[in-house]
């Protein structure tokens, strides 16, 4: 017999229900347990707290005494806070303000409420200051709201010059602003605003402070500021002049402009800049190809900050697998393809002067190279001279204007990906004319040499690499068989590589840009097509979306990021301006 069931849903039920709960409980009616904080009574029923409160689940339902208590006292809670959620449990909401957010926090982490937690931590993180944000980092850490910490943390990096002059850093411990000067990624103009910060830190308090200075003159990487600072402005302080050990870690700084010769001995965390990827910067994709194959000059610049390109000024020469980076706000393209023969020339690109100009050409013509900056320098590795592919690297000093060998890779590498990691230089990939690799060196401008790092997952040639958050990507490529979309990270943390979340496409020959906290891999060839799509991964929600496509380009460009900073004061005219045209 067939069965002759239904099943009846009135799916609003529940939610009709519960404003009828509360306007019960506002009434005083069938109410069955009463909450005291201090002098305040909360009457409420017990199965609505159990059901939406956790902690009040385990109390309710685990044979506790208070089970069958009609009033039960809570310790040590803000009673305007408990008000407020227990209302939350009937209506599912919660007025959320600067008055009673920290409160609110603190009681919802208390009685388990997780979602609320959040929603507070939320709001603090839309409202960080300079002004407040030391203070709500101490907070989180206190109360264990991990991702707040690290919001927090990014903001005071980014804003790092704004948050030194208020005066919660003056009241800071020093182990709190030793962490601080030891983070490569501060974001400053220049490390004058470092030393400076470390003179009011210690000046607010003198006698007590003064003997912290040469701990704290460590963090500050003196070689990179100017002689004329270090004469005028550091040498001129009294506490330094009275400090043996300031004063050593002063003639360092000195050595090291007065002696360039040396200066490859002289590598250490003190000579790095310090760089950041959560500020903006413009990307600009640089040469490339044609659908045809044929090398471009064209270039054009993309602003994380609206989403689009624009054009750029054109290069003096076509360049396909060419080199780009970026060295003190100019744009370098280095080598490349013209469509003839493999380049040495190099051309470099002032964003104030909107000019491209000849600089010295490298010892060795090469494409498919990698190039990078590092400590002031750009370093160029590897690539095609038109015979073979190369393990020879050379260095380009702009005050000079010169180029001058430096020790060779232990592979010959063609089409890998070069980036910078914690100060060192990360070679990935590539080929040899016969072998595609899964392998990786780095380079340690300290030492002078090249040691091996753990392989890649994967053999990847033509693939773009770019580091963001001290973690390195080996993006897309080519492994011999397979045109690649996956995409793997490397964390010196662990000295391991993993995957993460593949591209929608797959992209050989494609450039990769690291800015704003995001990753944008330009173009590529996906095995038929030259592309001018581009791609961004967010690595908070490990996911790459599409955003707006080149369109000039159609695939195998270079890319270099230019900090905004890098236009003059007036940068947010020049924006303006730039975006109306």
């Amino acid at each position: 017999m067939a069965d002759d069931t239904v099943v009846f849903i009135q799916r609003e039920l529940p939610i009709n229900a519960f404003p009828t709960i509360a306007d019960i409980r506002r009434q005083g009616q069938l109410c069955d347990v009463t909450l005291k904080v201090a002098d305040q009574k909360f009457s409420a029923h017990r199965i609505i707290l159990a059901a939406t409160i956790p902690y009040f689940h385990a109390m309710f339902t685990h044979d506790m005494v208070e089970t069958k208590q009609n009033e039960i006292t809570m310790e040590s809670i803000e009673p305007s806070a408990l008000e407020a959620l227990i209302n939350f449990s009937y209506t599912g909401r919660v007025v959320i303000d600067m008055n009673n957010v920290q409160s609110l926090l603190i009681v919802a982490g208390f009685l388990h409420m997780q979602a609320v937690k959040d929603a507070c931590s939320t709001y603090l993180k839309n409202r960080l200051e300079p002004s407040s944000c030391l203070s709500v980092r101490q907070f989180a850490d206190q109360y264990q709201c991990c991702s707040l910490v690290e919001a927090a943390n990014k903001y005071i990096q980014n804003n790092f010059q704004q948050v030194a002059l208020s005066s919660d850093f003056l009241t800071l411990p020093k182990s709190e602003v030793l962490e601080i000067l030891s983070r490569d990624e501060l974001h400053i103009i220049s490390e004058e605003q470092v030393f400076e910060a470390v003179m009011r830190w210690i000046k607010h308090d003198s006698d007590a402070r003064v003997k912290d200075l040469p701990e704290l003159m460590v963090k500050v990487r003196l070689p990179l500021l100017t002689p004329q600072y270090l004469s005028d402005k550091v040498a001129t302080e009294d506490i330094i002049k009275n400090s043996l050990q300031c004063r050593d870690l002063l003639d360092e700084a000195r050595d090291y402009h007065l002696m360039p010769e040396r200066r490859l001995l002289m590598q250490t965390f003190k000579t790095r800049p310090r760089g950041c990827t959560d500020i903006p910067g413009f990307i600009y994709a640089v040469g490339g190809l044609t659908s045809a194959g044929d090398s471009l000059s064209t270039v054009e610049r993309f602003d994380p900050l609206t989403g689009q390109w624009s054009p750029g000024e054109p290069m003096s020469t076509m360049r396909s697998r060419v080199g780009v980076t970026v060295l003190k706000g100019h744009l370098y393209a280095i080598g490349g393809y013209n469509g003839m023969e493999r380049l040495d020339t190099v051309e470099v690109y002032d964003p104030l002067s909107k000019r491209w100009s000849r600089v010295s050409a490298m010892n060795c013509k090469r494409s498919a190279l990698g190039a990078v900056s590092l400590n002031g320098k750009v370093i160029v590795c590897g690539g095609y001279d038109g015979v073979t592919s190369l393990r020879t690297c050379e260095t380009y000093d702009a005050d000079t204007n010169t180029w001058c060998p430096m020790q060779p890779m232990h592979k010959h590498r063609s089409a890998a990906g070069l980036s910078i990691l914690h100060g060192c230089v990360v070679a990935c990939g590539g080929h040899d004319g016969l072998s595609i690799f899964d392998s990786v060196e780095t380079y340690n401008p300290s030492t002078g040499e090249w040691k091996q790092l753990p392989p890649m997952k994967s053999k990847r040639c033509r693939l773009g690499v770019a580091t963001l958050n001290g973690k390195v990507y080996a993006v897309g490529g080519y492994d011999g068989c397979v045109f690649l979309k996956s995409v793997e990270r490397y964390d010196p943390d662990t000295q391991q590589w993993e995957y993460v979340a593949s591209m929608n496409v797959k992209r050989s020959r494609v450039a990769v840009a690291a800015t704003y906290g995001r990753l944008y891999a330009i173009g590529g060839y996906d095995g038929q097509t030259n592309l001018n799509t581009v791609e961004m991964f967010d690595p908070n929600i490990n996911e790459w979306k599409f955003v707006t496509s080149m369109s000039a380009h159609e695939g195998g460009v270079g890319a270099g990021v230019i900090p905004m900073e890098s236009f003059g004061e007036d940068k947010f005219s020049f924006l303006k301006q730039e975006n109306s045209s």
